[in-house]
């Protein structure tokens, strides 16, 4: 896969809040096929879906999308991707861009540019994105992650606090947003280098993760650094909920995803 690169899409048929998620209808397809469409639309040399059912990998083959049946057991989307590039023969240097299949309305150059990033980064073994805050509400929202950048754009730290804390503003309360640095929504697309993706699972979790229910903080944990490509806003909503599907329907009826 020298010079290019492959999107891995997760899906699990069971959620506690959208039950069937992968399959549910937008606009005459399933939202996994949906994801997968955009994706493809970042240059990648495939798009492949790691389902852990079967009437998964069934959807995505009535609408031409590959798909890869992998274990239900996996305890993280990382496990099932790791487990997709073994059965893909992907392995070292082979980059990997991993597109959550809960995104339908993914911003193709935000894929292309997350495996560029880390293309450009020997330093790194894996990259992610970002972008500015500009509510206060979000600062504040534990449910959306933050992360703070040392000077050549890496990912010092993820957290759901409200980061990075100005000390001499917020002594009272946080009524306003940092001035500087402004702080950054993290965004839940990942690429790797293949061995590393594969090396992940078997890493010891750290405290830290554990915590704050993070797992990119075991990579850091464990001495190893996360590029991050900062981008001018935030990508279309994503779908957790029945009511982040209507929109996300109402969005593709407008002719959102064109």
């Amino acid at each position: 896969m020298s010079g290019g690169f492959t999107v891995l899409i997760p899906a699990r048929l069971a959620s506690t809040r959208l039950p069937n998620k992968p399959l549910a209808d937008i606009a005459g397809k399933p939202m996994v096929v949906r994801v997968a469409e955009r994706a493809a639309l970042s240059g990648a040399q495939q798009v492949v879906v790691a389902a852990d059912d079967t009437a998964i990998v069934a959807a995505c083959a009535a609408h031409g999308v590959r798909a890869l049946l992998t274990r239900q057991d996996h305890a993280s989307g990382s496990d099932r991707l790791a487990e997709a590039c073994e059965q893909l023969g992907l392995d070292g240097r082979d980059m990997v861009v991993n597109v959550q299949g809960d995104e339908p309305l993914i911003d193709p150059a935000l894929v292309q540019r997350c495996a560029a990033l880390l293309a450009e980064r020997d330093d790194c073994v894996m990259s992610t994105a970002a972008h500015p805050i500009v509510d206060l509400a979000d600062f504040l929202n534990p449910n959306v992650v933050k992360v703070v950048l040392d000077a050549a754009g890496r990912a010092l730290l993820f957290s759901r606090a409200p980061l990075p804390w100005w000390r001499d503003a917020n002594a009272g309360g946080v009524t306003r947003l940092p001035a500087a640095p402004a702080p950054l929504r993290h965004l839940g697309l990942y690429g790797y280098r293949a061995g590393f993706l594969r090396r992940f699972p078997q890493l010891p979790p750290a405290p830290l993760e554990q915590t704050e229910a993070l797992e990119q903080l075991r990579v850091l944990w464990h001495g190893e650094r996360i590029a991050v490509h900062v981008a001018a806003e935030g990508p279309g909503p994503g779908v957790d909920t029945p009511e982040d599907l209507a929109r996300v329907r109402a969005l593709f009826a407008r002719g959102a995803s064109a």
